[in-house]
């Protein structure tokens, strides 16, 4: 079974205009108290750190079972001898 995406220039313009209205900056008319702007603030960098630990989780583990195996089995056979 085939799924066909129509491409009419009538779904090519709406979204295209809801990219459009999307990417358009208006002022929201709203205030942030201290408490809320800090804690928006603290939740980004929070995030932020999140991620760059998960990449370097992400590199590290691999890496260091690598190394372990690298150097593990020397050190099994001397101990098995």
């Amino acid at each position: 079974m085939s799924i066909r995406m129509a491409s009419s220039p009538a779904l090519i313009n709406t979204i295209l205009g809801f990219s459009l209205a999307a990417l358009t900056p208006n002022s929201a008319l709203a205030y942030i108290g201290p408490g809320a702007g800090l804690g928006a603030i603290a939740v980004t960098i929070a995030v932020g750190f999140g991620f760059l630990l998960l990449l370097i989780g992400l590199v590290w583990y691999p890496l260091k079972r690598l190394l372990k195996r690298g150097t593990g089995g020397s050190k099994a056979k001397d101990k098995s001898e």
